[in-house]
């Protein structure tokens, strides 16, 4: 499948509320804005439907999960043929009774499912009590075949992990995607909260650049309380981006609005770029043996 020279991209970022029908209203509002604007693949955030539900562990909010072929990537598919584009979509998984994944699911323009990524790095921290919720991907690090390109889909915290990058890169993504739910904790410094950000952003323009490819990172924005009431909850800081692949900022939204970033691909400049700087020509692979290891005693 021959991949588009010129590809037009976008994301959705947005807030959400406790009303999973007003929360996929509002990306499928947001879809269609995109799509107005030439869009022909969409991106959008991590567990979309829903409130980041991973601040507390509650057994019933397992009642949000769905199957996959499901209602929501059933209504989404239809909308992606309705308007000839390509949809990323993040989900709440349920594979079997005791069995969940938190899974991107891509799909194409003719409504069909192209594929989908299971979430393979699960975090365990204050306020994202992931591991409770999600059994870690067993997909692999596998790039999904679409009419607009080989898409290397990931989810969130595996953002923060090279080896996801360069593996989607070594087996052909032409573009990297991070749906995403981050935010601070309202009780930290101006000062932290900015390093945390600034974090975030350096590492995703760090996969661009050693990998030649562009990064879409779509993260969600607002404050979510935390139902427990033991935290003041999570701001959510949004600050969604589309980068090049030598990890220049083509387009990047605020910290506090429902914003949609509509983004024209060169995907020659994007080949041209990686013929300059060769990384997977020169890589060392006979002394990388340790890298399988955890830690080097």
């Amino acid at each position: 499948m021959t991949s588009p020279a010129k590809l037009t991209v976008a994301l959705v970022q947005q807030t959400n509320s406790d009303n999973a029908e007003q929360n996929i209203a509002k990306s499928i509002a947001g879809i269609r804005d995109a799509a107005k604007q030439g869009a022909q693949l969409v991106v959008l955030q991590e567990l979309h439907r829903s409130l980041y539900f991973c601040q507390t562990e509650d057994v019933d909010v397992f009642d949000l999960a769905e199957t996959i072929p499901g209602p929501s990537s059933n209504t989404l598919g239809e909308l992606a043929k309705e308007l000839g584009i390509v949809i990323v979509a993040s989900l709440f998984e349920k594979r079997a009774t005791g069995l969940y994944h938190n899974t991107a699911v891509v799909l194409e323009k003719d409504g069909s499912i192209a594929g989908k990524y299971r979430k393979m790095h699960i975090p365990d921290d204050p306020g994202f009590y992931e591991k409770f919720y999600f059994t870690p991907g067993d997909l692999g690090f596998e790039p999904i075949q679409t009419s607009v390109g080989k898409l290397g889909v990931l989810v969130c915290w595996d953002q923060w992990f090279p080896e996801a990058a360069r593996l989607m890169a070594m087996a052909g993504a032409e573009v990297l995607i991070y749906p995403t739910a981050i935010g601070w904790d309202p009780r930290d410094e101006s000062d932290e909260q900015t390093r945390q950000k600034d974090a975030w952003v350096i590492s995703q323009r760090a996969h661009a650049v050693a990998n030649g490819v562009p990064v879409i990172s779509c993260n969600r924005v607002g404050h979510e309380n935390d139902p427990s009431g033991q935290s003041e909850g999570i701001q959510f800081w949004g600050n969604s981006f589309i980068a090049g692949p030598q990890g220049e900022m083509l387009s990047e939204a605020n910290n506090t609005d429902e914003q949609i970033l509509v983004v024209e691909l060169d995907q020659k400049a994007s080949e041209n770029v990686r013929r300059i700087w060769p990384y997977l020509r020169d890589r060392r692979i006979d002394h990388y043996q340790d890298l399988t290891k955890i830690y080097r005693d």
